[in-house]
């Protein structure tokens, strides 16, 4: 056997051994986290640049003052 093909066979078994095995979805929570985050902040920054801020802090606003009545 020829060391190139002693290589891909030890590099195919580290492949299906990550794809399969305990460790396959190491990695994947920081970043599915890290996706979220810029979401997040593509959000707060839209509603900021639109001027939602102002908007929805008065609906909330108004809505406190009607339940209490103040």
């Amino acid at each position: 056997m020829t060391r190139t093909r002693r290589r891909i066979g030890t590099w195919a078994r580290t492949v299906v051994s990550r794809m399969r095995g305990t460790g396959r979805d190491a990695g994947a929570g920081f970043v599915e986290y890290a996706g979220l985050m810029i979401i997040i902040a593509g959000i707060f920054t839209l509603i900021d640049q639109i001027g939602l801020d102002g908007m929805i802090s008065g609906a909330i606003r108004n809505a406190v003052t009607s339940v209490t009545g103040g």
